[in-house]
């Protein structure tokens, strides 16, 4: 995969796996007949991958100016991070395992898109774990102040540089995604 196809660098999905998305635009997809039980509950998983995100990022905010306690933000961040981080790898090891391998078939047009998320999540894999040591490090430092403090400004940069990628990979997923399965439908799929 090229360098410009990567999470870290990509801007957005190149046109040529957008051909199905200019037919199936976003605007649309709620009207469309075929947006279905898979496609609403596939859309609402990743509502709740951003609904985390900005739960755990209004917590740490709330953490670094003092507003809320630190037992109060172990817990919140204990909850809230082990429900984002086990979700997200059993999303993704669905989506690899059962649904990639099915919709890449629907359309060839589309299929190296399948491709670049996938790799999509063996880069947030890194990331991740890169955002339990972060979270990990503020949980242990809940008894000094100051350490405390540290800690949760390099959770909070670590969380917010996640944010942005997470959010790039779930727009890519979804632009690629439910256009193929408002084109071909989703019997097959479960």
């Amino acid at each position: 995969m090229t360098d410009e196809l990567a999470l870290i660098n990509r801007k957005k999905l190149p046109d040529a796996l957008q051909v199905l998305l200019a037919e199936y635009p976003r605007a649309g997809w709620e009207k469309d007949p075929g947006f279905d039980g898979l496609i609403r509950f596939w859309l609402d998983r990743h509502l709740m991958f951003r609904r985390l995100m900005k739960e755990m990022a209004g917590a740490t905010n709330l953490l670094l100016d003092r507003k809320m306690a630190p037992d109060q933000f172990a817990g919140n961040l204990s909850r809230h991070g082990g429900m984002f981080v086990n979700g997200l790898h059993e999303h993704h090891t669905i989506e690899d395992s059962y649904y990639f391998p099915k919709l890449m078939q629907k359309d060839k047009r589309i299929s190296k898109g399948f491709d670049i998320l996938d790799a999509d999540h063996h880069a947030l894999d890194e990331f991740l774990a890169s955002f339990v040591a972060s979270a990990n490090g503020v949980l242990q430092s809940t008894g000094a102040s100051d350490k405390l403090q540290d800690a949760g400004g390099a959770f909070q940069a670590e969380l917010t540089r996640l944010e942005k990628l997470l959010d790039r990979h779930l727009v890519d997923e979804e632009e690629l995604i439910v256009p193929v399965i408002l084109r071909y439908g989703s019997r097959e799929l479960g």
